[in-house]
């Protein structure tokens, strides 16, 4: 059975993106920097997880999150697939609810960062993204449909 996540990608106003840093006990990529995000729980719209997710770890209510794209990937026999959000930062305080720490970095840092190779995948077509949306004079949020709010 494949496990299905949902992930957000946090962006801020200077187009740096928020981080978790993972515990060493968590069930994929312990140890790493990856996005936050979490299991859907039956029953449950990859929305509404990521919704209930970025409360769970960070006490932050999204605002207009942006379905980018999804991933399969396999982790120690497990298989899963990922959803993944886009959403711009609002200012508002984050308070950490899981992992060891968080921090903002631009995709051109992630080559320092212990992360996952398919967390590094992700930074890549991040990077792809921004170029694109700096060649249009575009706001990354633009470039991707708008979701139905539930």
């Amino acid at each position: 059975m494949t496990k299905q996540l949902a992930g957000l990608i946090l962006y801020d106003h200077e187009n740096r993106f928020l981080l978790q840093h993972r515990t060493e006990d968590a069930p994929t990529f312990p140890g790493c920097w990856s996005f936050f995000g979490g299991e859907i729980e039956r029953n449950e719209t990859p929305e509404q997880a990521l919704k209930r997710e970025a409360l769970e770890e960070l006490s932050y209510s999204l605002n207009d999150p942006r379905f980018w794209t999804s991933q399969r990937f396999t982790h120690r026999e497990a298989n899963y697939v990922s959803f993944l959000f886009l959403d711009r930062y609002d200012g508002s305080e984050l308070v950490l609810g899981e992992g060891q720490g968080m921090g903002w970095f631009q995709p051109s840092e992630a080559k320092r960062l212990n992360m996952s190779a398919l967390g590094r995948q992700v930074f890549g077509e991040l990077q792809k993204l921004l170029t694109e949306a700096n060649q249009l004079n575009a706001s990354l949020a633009s470039l991707l449909p708008a979701i139905r709010q539930q």
